[in-house]
C-alpha cells in the first residue's frame, strides 16, 4: 500500500513528547484561515511511498527517540489516509516506536474499521480543535465542528490518550467566552492528559504569496502574551 507524503521531520520538538520523526501526510479537506501548510491541501501534491518505506526512514533514527520520543503523523490531514497509517504504525509498533496522531478529526467515522484499527495502534492523539463554536468553525476552515467534537467524545469513550490543541488567534478564537465553552467540553472529556495552547503566527504567509493565493488573515497580528496566558489560564485552570 503506498501514501501521499507531503515531507519528513527527523528531530521534531513540538508534534508530541520527545524528539519526533514526523510525517506530514498531504491532502486536507480544511481550508483553516490560519493553515501555514496550503501546499499540503491538494491530494494530488505530494509523493508517494509505501508504508514499509517510510517505517525504514523512521527507524533509522530510532536510537535518538530514546524512552520518550517516537513518530508523529500530522499533515494535511492523516485520517484521510487512515488505512496507510494503520499499516505505517503497524509495522512501527513491532519495533516498539511510540505512535502519536496527530489530526483535526474531520474524516472521522466512527464505522470505518481503519480509524478503529489506526487508534489502536496509536498511543497518543494530538486533536486540534479549532473552535468550539459551529458557526465560527465554519467561517474559520469551511467545515462544521460536528465531527471533531464526535471524535474527541470517541476517543474518550475508548480511553484514548489525548492531548488538545487549540490555535489562538486574536478576533477569532481569543475569546473569552468560546475559551470558557471549549473549557466545560474538555472537562467532560475523561482522556485528556494535556491541553496545548498553539499562539498564532503568520510564517505560512510567504507559501500564499508564491501560489497566487490571497492570504486570509493578512494583518493579524499574533496574541498578544497576555492573552496567551489568559488562555492557559481558561483552558487548564478549574471552572
Amino acid at each position: 500500500m503506498t501514501g501521499k507524503i507531503h515531507s519528513f521531520e527527523s528531530f521534531g520538538t513540538v508534534d508530541g513528547p520527545g524528539i519526533r520523526f514526523v510525517v506530514f501526510m498531504q491532502g486536507c479537506p480544511m481550508r483553516c484561515k490560519y493553515c501555514h501548510n496550503p501546499d499540503t491541501w491538494e491530494f494530488s501534491g505530494g509523493s508517494e511511498f509505501t508504508a514499509q518505506e517510510v517505517a525504514n526512514k523512521v527507524l533509522k533514527y530510532k536510537n535518538y527517540f530514546k524512552d520518550d520520543g517516537g513518530v508523529t503523523v500530522s499533515g494535511g490531514e492523516p485520517l484521510m489516509q487512515a488505512a496507510f497509517v494503520r499499516e505505517l504504525f503497524s509495522l512501527l509498533k513491532r519495533e516498539g516506536v511510540h505512535t502519536a496522531l496527530d489530526t483535526s478529526g474531520i474524516n472521522f467515522d466512527r464505522n470505518d474499521e481503519n480509524i478503529k484499527e489506526l487508534l489502536n495502534l496509536t498511543d497518543l492523539v494530538l486533536l486540534d480543535i479549532k473552535h468550539i463554536d459551529d458557526g465560527e468553525h465554519k467561517k474559520l476552515t469551511g467545515h462544521s465542528n460536528a465531527k471533531p467534537l464526535e471524535f474527541a467524545e470517541y476517543l474518550s469513550e475508548i480511553g484514548k490518550d489525548a492531548v488538545i490543541r487549540h490555535v489562538l488567534v486574536p478576533g477569532i478564537t481569543d475569546n473569552d467566552q468560546y475559551l470558557i465553552e471549549l473549557k466545560k467540553f474538555i472537562a467532560r472529556l475523561k482522556n485528556v492528559k494535556g491541553v496545548e495552547i498553539l499562539p498564532y503566527h503568520a510564517m505560512g504567509e510567504i507559501k500564499y504569496e508564491k501560489m497566487g493565493i490571497a492570504y486570509p488573515l493578512k494583518g493579524v497580528n499574533p496574541p498578544e502574551k497576555e492573552r496567551v496566558e489568559n488562555a492557559k489560564y481558561i483552558l487548564r485552570g478549574e471552572l
